[in-house]
């Protein structure tokens, strides 16, 4: 049930030729945040293995081999969209990440040595996270994770619990105290969320499709 990647690829073919070794520049970028992840680079085995596998594979120049980001320590890195620049040289991912991308244990390798951001980052959530929490259950078959075993019951029961939790939450906005409507309101979100996961979409889409209607 992951999200269905390169919906945005660019139908324009690479220039292996160009890189030195056949290698070429990845930039990963966060699909929710924007934020830029890391660099690394192909080959095209590497780059066909992403296709396929959904999750970004690069070729480690220090290993002289495929390094599929995660292996080792699961911050796996799944795939939303891909793009290729003008020059056919360079890619650009857009990906979910599991976890810290940089190996310091950072969300990007660009704010590694940025301490009091990376606090900042670790105690503050947003609905962002909560999408990213319910995509890694979801996608990783967390057993005994509420959100997995929801999904588990097929769209129709995610879809009915987003309904309740609609009502629920109408209720208290009229009649209740302002913390049960915070409190339902949550519910509904995180239910929301857990239906666009069932249905192959995310909080990326709705903001495309809410920023055609602002143009």
């Amino acid at each position: 049930m992951k999200i269905s990647a390169f919906a945005e690829i660019i139908d324009m073919k690479l220039d292996w030729n160009k890189g030195e070794n056949g290698l070429l520049p990845v930039i990963v970028q966060d699909a929710t945040s924007r934020e830029v992840l890391m660099l690394g680079y192909m080959n095209e085995e590497a780059f066909e293995k992403t296709k396929v596998e959904n999750r970004v594979t690069f070729y480690s120049r220090s290993k002289q081999r495929l390094w599929t980001k995660g292996e080792s320590s699961n911050n796996f890195l799944d795939v939303v969209a891909i793009k290729i620049d003008c020059d056919q040289d360079t890619i650009l991912i857009k990906a979910n990440a599991h976890g810290p991308t940089c190996h310091t244990g950072t969300v990007s390798c660009f704010n590694s040595g940025d301490e009091s951001r990376f606090r900042e980052s670790e105690n503050s959530f947003t609905i962002n996270d909560l999408e990213k929490t319910i995509h890694q259950r979801i996608d990783d078959k967390v057993e005994g994770s509420y959100t997995y075993s929801l999904i588990q019951k097929g769209i129709n029961k995610v879809a009915q619990k987003v309904g309740e939790e609609a009502v629920e939450t109408v209720i208290d906005a009229i009649n209740g105290k302002e913390e049960d409507f915070i409190y339902e309101a949550g519910d509904l979100m995180y239910h929301y969320l857990v239906l666009l996961k069932a249905k192959g979409l995310s909080l990326a889409h709705i903001e495309k499709e809410l920023a055609k209607r602002h143009k």
